[in-house]
Formats: structure tokens, sequence, C-alpha cells
């Protein structure tokens, strides 16, 4: 087989390749590219699995980076087991080929428990006093210690918060390299946030993004340079685009004050509970899934969101085959975002009841994604000795919350998950694999199949297991 690189430039587009990114404009210049029509929705974990399986999320089931967990009556994200995954994955299918295949998965989501020989993805330690220390998780187990003693601690905070830099992108490069000195796998996936910060936060219309553009150029001449010297191709490509917007939606709030969403009360806070809820909104991005208790009420909650500004269209039963969303895990109703619009998980009606970890980066308990995680509250005076006094808090062994996180949405400058109606601003794939006819436009499931086609595999999928 053919050795090949993936590298996931999270956020890149053809309109953000120019003057900023002189490397990748001069590789592209000699490479053949394409725009790939994203999946709905645009997000993360929903486009990686389906560039790794080569299906819809019908099909594979991941209809979000997080949904509603009907037998647990909990609002899930993030999670990591590669079992939540429900199709044979690229690796899979390249080892059914060629038993000896191997492939380094280095920080792709459900990273965890896969069948990829080689695995790197961030993992906390969260301990019994509710500390949460730095960490990742790797198979084989010896690599993490390894990784580490070299590149020291994965750096989680600047992986995900207020705090993000290219620092993490640069970590899961060298991380990768080193991986690759190791056992030379057949097929490398790396992946490089670091576009996903400032193109959320600031928007991709802000020239503060040149930065940004510039340092992931940099790391990308890195990478691309050092694979190409092991004779292997390189396929650079990202998930999805980021637009500008500027309307909040509170889909949420809508829902509450009409009398479907349920809340509890906890120590003066309010906490969403869904287990009891006629309907809510599991917030992603531009697109939500509402799930409806009773469906004698589908019509009369979707009429409700129709009418809310900042929904483009909100779709029930067969509609939502429009973007091949019905799986069981999917909403009732799936709602999608105009394009200056995106959807906050905000249930609370006054920020007095907000519960405690909204004002903190805590991925894991809140009902929805927060973008907000990624700002410092500008309210808060003297913020650096407050976080002085935290932190010293934290390391005496007292327990202390670092609640900075604002509670103001409309910080957020960019957000995605909606299809962008101009294909410039649609994700990229870019090979100079002269062997690969690649048209100019492309089905996020195709790149399955291109990633086949340069490891040189005879694509035979459905001899596969699931």
């Amino acid at each position: 087989m053919q050795k090949t690189v993936v590298l996931n430039v999270v956020g890149l587009t053809q309109s953000l390749i120019g003057e900023n990114t002189p490397f990748l404009a001069e590789w592209a210049a000699r490479a053949q590219s394409a725009s790939i029509q994203p999946v709905v929705p645009a997000v993360t974990c929903t486009a990686q699995a389906t560039y790794l399986t080569g299906k819809l999320p019908e099909e594979h089931g991941i209809v979000g980076n997080g949904w509603y967990f009907k037998d647990e009556c909990e609002i899930r994200f993030w999670r990591q087991s590669n079992r939540l995954v429900q199709a044979p994955k690229v690796w899979e299918v390249a080892k059914a080929a060629d038993p000896g295949f191997t492939c380094s998965n280095m920080c792709w989501w459900y990273n965890m428990y896969s069948s990829a020989d080689y695995t790197l993805t961030p993992r906390p330690q969260y301990l019994a006093d509710g500390c949460q220390l730095p960490d990742c998780y790797t198979y084989p187990a010896g690599l993490r210690d390894m990784l580490q003693q070299r590149l020291n601690t994965f750096p989680l905070c600047s992986y995900w918060g207020p705090k993000t830099s290219i620092e993490s992108s640069r970590w899961i490069a060298e991380a990768s390299k080193i991986t690759d000195d190791l056992y030379n796998p057949t097929l490398t996936l790396i992946y490089l946030p670091h576009l996903d910060y400032n193109l959320q936060r600031l928007g991709p219309s802000d020239p503060r993004i040149a930065t940004d553009l510039q340092e992931i150029d940099a790391l990308c001449a890195d990478l691309i340079s050092f694979y190409e010297a092991r004779s292997a191709q390189v396929i650079v490509l990202s998930e999805y685009s980021i637009s500008d917007v500027n309307n909040p939606v509170h889909l949420n709030r809508v829902l509450r004050k009409s009398g479907y969403l349920a809340v509890r009360e906890e120590r003066g806070t309010e906490l969403l509970d869904a287990g009891i809820s006629r309907a809510f909104a599991v917030a992603d991005h531009q697109v939500a899934h509402i799930y409806v208790k009773d469906k004698a009420e589908l019509a009369e909650v979707k009429r409700l969101l129709e009418q809310v500004p900042g929904v483009e269209e909100v779709l029930d039963g067969d509609e939502r085959n429009k973007y091949s969303l019905a799986h069981d895990r999917c909403g009732d109703l799936v709602a999608i975002a105009d394009t200056n619009s995106w959807f906050t998980y905000y249930y609370w009606l006054d920020d007095i009841k907000a519960p405690d970890f909204a004002r903190t980066v805590e991925i894991h308990k809140k009902p929805g994604y927060d973008p907000a995680e990624l700002f410092t509250d500008p309210n808060i005076r003297f913020l650096m000795p407050l976080v002085a006094g935290k932190l010293l808090k934290k390391k005496l062994g007292f327990r202390t919350l670092m609640d900075i996180t604002p509670l103001d949405a409309t910080l957020v400058k960019g957000s995605y998950g909606r299809i962008p109606e101009d294909k410039q601003k649609w994700p990229v794939l870019l090979t100079r694999n002269s062997k690969v006819s690649l048209p100019s436009t492309i089905q996020a499931t195709d790149v399955f199949h291109l990633i086949l086609d340069h490891l040189n595999v005879l694509q035979k999928q459905e001899a596969v297991p699931a």
C-alpha cells in the first residue's frame, strides 16, 4: 500500500488560502482541489464520522457532536467511544485488504477503543475532589507516557477554552511525527484544530485571523515536508467552514416560555430536566435537534419554532431525509439556522438562575454546545488577579470554580453547521496524487473512497463487518 497522511485543517476553505498561507497557496497551486459539499450538521463529530465511513448520519448514527441518549434521559456531548460509530471505518476496510496495513489516528474524534493501531486523544484526569488535570489517552498505553515525557503534558487549556492557541495543534503535530518515527503507519490521520478558535471568536471577516492563518500555514509546511520526505502522499482537507454570525437564537427559552421545557431548581440555580420536558432543543452550532415527548404535539412545536427569527427551516419526519439525518438518535424535529444566526443551549430566563457550570468551561455538563467558553467575561474587573487566586486555591487543595465564562452569546462572531451558499466557503480537499481523478465538487462521503484510492486499496467495503 501507499503511505498516506490526512491533515484535517479545521475551518480551512478556498477563500482562506492566499497571501496569509504562502506555503499552502504554493502547494495547492500544484495540486488538485475540490470543494466538499458539507454533511449536515457540518460539525466535528458528524463530518469526521462521514469521512471515515463513507456513510451519512442516518447510517453511521453520529447526528451531531451530541444528542439525547433516550435510554438514560440525558443530553451528552463529546463522547469518545468509537463504538458509537455504527459503520466500518476506513482503516478496517484497508486492513481487510492488506493485513500488513496499520493506521495512526491522532486526535480525530471517537478515537478511544477503536480498531486503529495507534491512537491519541485528549483525555483529562477527573479527580475525586472535582479537579481536572490535563492529560491524554493513547493506544498503546505506553505511547502516552513517552509522548508527554518528550513534549510535556498535553496542553488541554490551549486545545479548548479562553486560552486556546496554536500550541495544541503543534503538540499534536509533533506527537504525530514521533509516532511515525516509532511505527511507520500506512495511514496517519492528524487533527489540527487551530483555525477553529478565532474564526468563532472573531468571525472569518475579521482581519486579525491573518495571524492564525500564518501559524497554521507554517505548521502545515512542517508536517507536509516531514511526510513527503518519507514518500507519503498527503491529503489536506477540512470538516466545515465558519461563517460570520451576529444573531444568537435561544430555542430552549422559546420552548420554556411556551410551557414545553421543564427545569428543576437546585441550590438556587436551574437545571434543564430533559426526562420530564415535553420538548427541548439540543443546540449544536447552527443546527438543533428538538426532542418532543408527545408526538401529537410535533406539529405545534414545529409551528412555534418556525416563527422564531433566525430559524431558516424546521424539518420533521421524512423531511429530515433532506440531510440524511433520520436516525433513531436524531431529534423529532431538526432546526437549521439562517446564515447570520446560531443556536445557544441557554434555557434559563434570568442569569441569576444560570447553573454553576454555565460560567465555566464544562463541555460534558452543558446540554448543548457553548462557544462562549472561548471567552472570558468582559465584565469581570481585575481578571488576571482573580484567575491567579483561583489557581492558587486549587494548588493548595481547595475547591473553587473557574467561573469566568460569559453568558453573553453576542460575543460569538463565527459559527457553522449549515451548508453555506458560497462554494468558496465550503470545506476543501487538496491532493497532489495525479492518479486520482478529483472533480471540482465532491460529496462528504467521497472522502472515504479518496483515502482508499490514495492507499491503493481495492474497495470492497461490503465484505467488512460493522
